[in-house]
């Protein structure tokens, strides 16, 4: 399994159109083989910050979603946002096991 979580950052004022712009790419990829999960989510705290939070069943199915068309449009799209910064990581689970109930 493999997470990926990481932060993005967007100018004053900007946040709302960049997850208005990744909205259609978010459903698409909730539909790909193999993904778990894929959000980006407002910072309720930072009106600047976006995190990001995948779950994916294995490398397979990530390098499907880096390939896809729709991660492709999104790419295009992503460089007319306004965006100051990112930091993104991947990390491998070895093994998951639930807290509490």
């Amino acid at each position: 399994m493999l997470i990926v979580a990481g932060e993005i950052r967007t100018a004053p004022g900007t946040r709302d159109d960049f997850l208005d712009a990744v909205a259609p790419m978010v459903d698409a990829t909730l539909r790909e083989p193999g993904c778990r999960a894929y959000a980006f989510t407002p910072d309720p705290t930072d009106a600047t910050l976006i995190r990001l939070w995948e779950l994916w069943d294995d490398e397979e199915a990530l390098a499907g979603h880096f390939a896809s068309a729709h991660m492709a449009d999104w790419q295009a799209r992503a460089r007319e946002l306004a965006v100051t910064g990112r930091e993104i990581h991947k990390y491998t689970v070895a093994e998951a096991t639930k807290l509490g109930d």
